[in-house]
């Protein structure tokens, strides 16, 4: 039977709940056990698939393409866990099941209330996480902060789950704040608050993570354990990173964090091998090279918009590259102005363009596609960055002035991005491609000499609701535009300027694959042309 570990959150919100429960994954994983990992949203929402990457961050899709939270893709860069949409559960799901069965008649005429039929659906959901997995250890991450109204049935099922399975197979990881105070003071009284509400509900923590700047000292562990009902030993320092959230697990391991939770959780006591991480924090620490990629977006996009695609230029850096990485955030609205495109690019020797969101910044999202195209600087589309490329190619070289994709201009001449539907003259319904897709790649391709797969056929993650429409192939590839990949349903997958030195654009994501130590042969691969263009214009340490 697995073991749970259930992580909750205090204080306030964003303190790494998600970087910590996969780190604690991974170590998990370094010592030898099976992990399961699963995220219990309070949200309304259904899954996140709505949601405003500006206000909740990117959208992590799994294999089976559900559209989950952006910790999800913590889960599956710390760790080796196959997620699905039984990993991503939320009050929306939980709501939606308990009605579906009222109205089936299947709680026999009972009222039904919080408690116990959501409660009852929430441990089902988690329960069946670890028996589907028949992981050693299941980590179930409730999101949001304690003492949140909308948390109270999750932290309810929580309760419940760990009075029910006992002491040895669940325990309780909690996660809290201890600032420091203008002059230098630490203060646990946040932490002593937020182990106070968590012990109103029913939960003593078994384990504390206190997130702060600097390491807790003996004095500081010793009260917080006194006030929180938790030994010394249970008490563990969440610091600040200095350069990569990748520094957490050895972090963590180092204070013997996972030799506690091994111990509580009676599993058989092994030593962790991290070398893993180690050897990735080496390389970041004595880079050879430094490289500048210059990611183009709407104007102020927050980190966590493209968070995947950050990590895995960091991977491709570090791992694939043995170089320093530094990303330019370029706005494209600025761009989109008129202004000199160069002055933004200057000193960068790569430009990716990810999914955006929405018609703000089009424009420069084109001048960005332009200015990369027309001075052979190595470029990397993903989702509407490859479109972008279709759309500029037939502005500026066709010259299609109103060339554009029916997802911002509904009624033009030439419509070269377009829903499937519409391509084939039927009603729009906005089918949103979603998951695994097999792609098949052309022998010749730059792109088949990057992947070198078996009989050129890959896999690969979507999200996308709009295509390239093939009727414009012809006149496109006869001005440089060359289509590479292909789905099974035939819609185009890539594109790659003829007679450019490394110029790509993928409709898949491939960004939600890559791992610290196995970055995404793709993102390797631009991150290499880049250090080669940089060396080449004497850019490069």
């Amino acid at each position: 039977m697995s073991k749970y570990i259930i992580v909750t959150g205090g204080v306030c919100s964003s303190l790494g709940k998600g970087v910590a429960a996969s780190s604690v994954g991974s170590l998990l994983e370094c010592a030898g056990f099976s992990v399961a990992m699963m995220k219990c949203d309070p949200y309304i929402n259904v899954d996140a698939g709505n949601m405003s990457p500006y206000q909740h961050g990117e959208v992590y899709v799994t294999e089976d393409g559900a559209e989950t939270d952006l910790d999800l893709g913590n889960y599956s860069r710390f760790t080796n866990v196959t997620l699905t949409e039984s990993n991503s559960v939320t009050t929306g799901k939980i709501y939606s099941e308990v009605i579906k069965n009222e109205r089936a008649g299947r709680y026999n005429g009972r009222t039904v209330q919080v408690i116990p039929h959501i409660t009852d659906e929430i441990k089902r959901r988690i329960l069946a996480v670890g028996s589907r997995s028949n992981a050693d250890v299941v980590i179930v991450e409730i999101g949001g902060t304690v003492g949140d109204i909308e948390s109270i049935p999750f932290l309810e099922a929580a309760r419940q789950l760990i009075r029910e399975l006992g002491k040895g197979n669940a325990l309780s990881m909690h996660l809290t704040l201890v600032p420091i105070l203008t002059g230098g003071e630490m203060k646990t009284k946040p932490t002593q608050h937020s182990v106070k509400q968590m012990q109103e509900i029913g939960i003593q923590p078994d384990v504390l993570l206190c997130r702060a700047e600097i390491p807790l000292d003996e004095s500081l562990r010793r009260k917080i354990a006194l006030f929180c009902n938790v030994s010394c030993g249970a008490v563990f320092s969440s610091i600040d990173v200095s350069q990569t959230i990748y520094e957490l697990p050895v972090s963590f391991h180092e204070q013997g964090l996972d030799a506690c939770i091994i111990e509580k959780l009676n599993l058989k006591k092994t030593s962790a091998d991290i070398s893993i991480w180690t050897d990735f924090l080496h390389k970041i620490q004595y880079p050879e090279r430094t490289v500048c990629i210059g990611m183009v977006g709407q104007k102020n996009y927050l980190d966590d918009c493209f968070k995947s695609v950050r990590e895995s230029l960091l991977h491709a850096a570090v791992s694939g590259c043995s170089a320093r990485l530094e990303i330019r955030k370029i706005d494209a609205e600025a761009l989109e102005s008129g202004a000199d495109a160069a002055a933004f690019f200057e000193g960068v020797s790569g430009i990716i363009v990810p999914g955006n969101y929405g018609q703000r910044g089009f424009l420069g999202l084109l001048a960005a596609v332009k200015y990369a195209r027309e001075n052979r600087v190595p470029y990397l589309g993903i989702d509407l960055g490859m479109q972008m490329m279709a759309v500029e190619l037939a502005r500026t070289v066709l010259g299609w002035q109103d060339a554009d994709s029916t997802e911002f201009v509904q009624h033009t001449k030439h419509p070269v991005i377009s829903l499937p539907e519409e391509q084939a003259g039927l009603a729009a319904a906005g089918i949103m491609k979603l998951g695994n897709v097999s792609v098949l790649l052309e022998p010749e391709s730059a792109l088949a000499a990057i992947y070198a797969a078996e009989h050129n056929l890959i896999q690969e993650r979507h999200r996308s609701k709009y295509s390239f429409d093939r009727r414009y192939g012809a006149e496109l590839s006869g001005c440089g535009l060359k289509m590479t990949a292909f789905a099974q349903d035939g819609m185009t997958e890539a594109f790659e300027w003829d007679g450019h030195p490394w110029g790509i654009g993928v409709q898949f994501h491939p960004e939600f694959v890559s791992k610290p130590s196995r970055p995404h042969p793709l993102f390797t691969a631009f991150v290499r042309a880049s250090l080669d263009a940089a060396a080449a214009r004497g850019l490069s340490d």
